[in-house]
């Protein structure tokens, strides 16, 4: 079962006008934000659901007035995962797709439409290239590695039920091949505030 909506749809509408209002752009049609929030609630989906878009909405808030362009960012995080298939390699290209015509649409200047597609696009390496912005989009899709022992375990339980179809030795061998390679890096966060409140829990519970 997919996990539970945590924030309300009132919430919903308020985080989606805020990030067009910071971009100076008029919020598209009700129908654009009632098909994200549907993608979001797909059945097939057990981590990538609303909850993790809630949870990522909560951290962008500890890090205001880091961002260079927060409009930007927020509009990446409503598509980053927006288009979510395990049996695919191109979702985020595909994400990445669905802002950019939603931006063009609103009237979003290129280089907006531009910055937006390659923030989402950086959630699939996680490097931030030495951009701000990319840095805190990338701290903020990566807070659950830093979350509660107990969230944490879920976390992981909820990636296990996106990838049932595959076999349990061959699940964790890729599993630990991704979580290695967060532990190999010479540091998870890139955001001053995120390294110091969050690496020593993100590396504990990656460790574990």
């Amino acid at each position: 079962m997919s996990a539970p909506m945590c924030a309300t749809m009132r919430t919903w509408r308020r985080r989606w006008r805020q990030a067009w209002r910071q971009l100076g752009l008029p919020a598209p049609p009700a129908a654009v934000l009632r098909d994200l929030l549907q993608r979001y609630r797909a059945p097939h989906r057990h981590y990538h659901t609303l909850q993790h878009l809630d949870e990522c909405f909560a951290a962008l808030d500890r890090l205001a007035g880091v961002a260079a362009h927060p409009g930007e960012i927020a509009l990446a995080l409503w598509f980053h995962d927006a288009v979510y298939d395990v049996h695919r390699h191109d979702n985020e290209a595909r994400s990445a797709a669905l802002a950019s015509g939603c931006l063009r649409t609103a009237g979003a200047a290129d280089e907006v439409v531009r910055r937006v597609h390659a923030l989402v696009m950086a959630t699939q390496s996680h490097a931030p290239d030495g951009d701000p912005d990319r840095a805190v989009l990338l701290d903020v899709d990566l807070a659950i590695l830093a979350a509660p022992p107990a969230r944490f375990a879920q976390y992981e339980r909820q990636v296990r039920a996106e990838y049932a179809h595959v076999a349990e030795a061959d699940y964790r061998a890729a599993r630990r091949r991704v979580l290695d390679g967060f532990l190999a890096r010479p540091r998870i966060y890139h955001t001053a505030w995120f390294f110091a409140a969050y690496e020593a829990s993100a590396r504990a519970n990656l460790g574990r």
